[in-house]
Order: structure tokens, then C-alpha cells, then sequence
């Protein structure tokens, strides 16, 4: 059976603000996920991420529209719909972010939901959940080291 969701979690040595900033300026963006990032990050914004090197061996740009935006502790967009189409549940995968204080950390939650929703092939589905599981570890790999740097 195809999991829902795609979950992972991990706590960085950096205040709240300061990681919420990391996942939302599209400056600081391309430099731990997206090759290149335009992004509005208030409900109702859109973007796009370019990946080049650091996700695949053949560039893609991936539009997005931001689903949420609670400063500093939620946000959340919803991505990879089909050109043409406004996203929703039916077609496309909605990240979310949740950040949490923990001493002077912050435990950072991401969630990728709605592949079951999704009108898509069962081996799509399949195939697109193992390569985002195994692409975010090293996304927020390069998000934990790009923060360290920084402090």
C-alpha cells in the first residue's frame, strides 16, 4: 500500500525566525533546496523552483502556490500540478512545514501529503513518494549545514 504521506523532522541549532526566513526567502531557498527560487510567500503566492544539480540530473522548474503562511511556525504550499491548472488535492502534493522552539533550536517538521488523492498511476505514485523520501533527507541535510553556517 502507497503511504499518504512523506514525514520527516530534524533540529537545528537556530532560532525559530531565523529558519522560517531559511525556508521562505527565495535567496536563502536556493541555497540549501532549489537551484534557483521566485517565490511570494503569503497565502495565495506563487513560485517556481528550478532544480538543476541539486535534485536531478535534468533541470525541471516546478511551479507552486503558497497554501499557508503563519509566521514563524507554519508554512506550506502546494506543488508539481499540471500546467494550465489551479493546484488541489486531486493533483497535487502539499508540503508543509511546521516549526517548533526547542531550547534555543528549532524542531522543524516537514510533511509531503495527498499522494492517495492523486489521480495518478499506482507506480507513479510509488516512484514519485521514493524519490522525494530519499531527496528530503538530503534536502534537509543541506538546510541543517547552510543554517550552521550561517550562526
Amino acid at each position: 500500500m502507497i503511504p499518504d504521506a512523506i514525514e520527516k523532522e530534524i533540529l537545528i541549532d537556530a532560532p525559530v525566525d531565523t529558519v522560517y526566513r531559511v525556508i521562505t526567502e527565495p535567496a536563502q531557498i536556493s541555497q540549501w533546496f532549489a537551484d534557483a527560487a521566485e517565490l511570494d510567500p503569503v497565502p495565495g503566492g506563487e513560485g517556481r523552483l528550478t532544480f538543476e544539480d541539486r535534485a536531478t540530473n535534468q533541470r525541471m522548474t516546478v511551479r507552486l502556490r503558497v497554501e499557508a503562511a503563519e509566521p514563524p511556525r507554519r508554512f506550506a504550499f502546494r506543488w508539481d500540478y499540471p500546467d494550465g491548472e489551479q493546484p488541489h488535492e486531486g493533483n497535487s502534493p502539499l508540503v508543509e512545514f511546521t516549526l517548533t522552539a526547542e531550547g534555543t533550536g528549532t524542531r522543524l517538521r516537514v510533511a509531503e501529503s495527498g499522494f492517495a488523492a492523486l489521480q495518478w498511476p499506482e507506480q507513479d505514485k510509488a516512484a514519485y513518494i521514493d524519490i522525494h523520501d530519499k531527496g528530503w533527507d538530503a534536502h534537509l541535510a543541506s538546510l541543517h549545514g547552510y543554517v550552521t553556517r550561517q550562526s
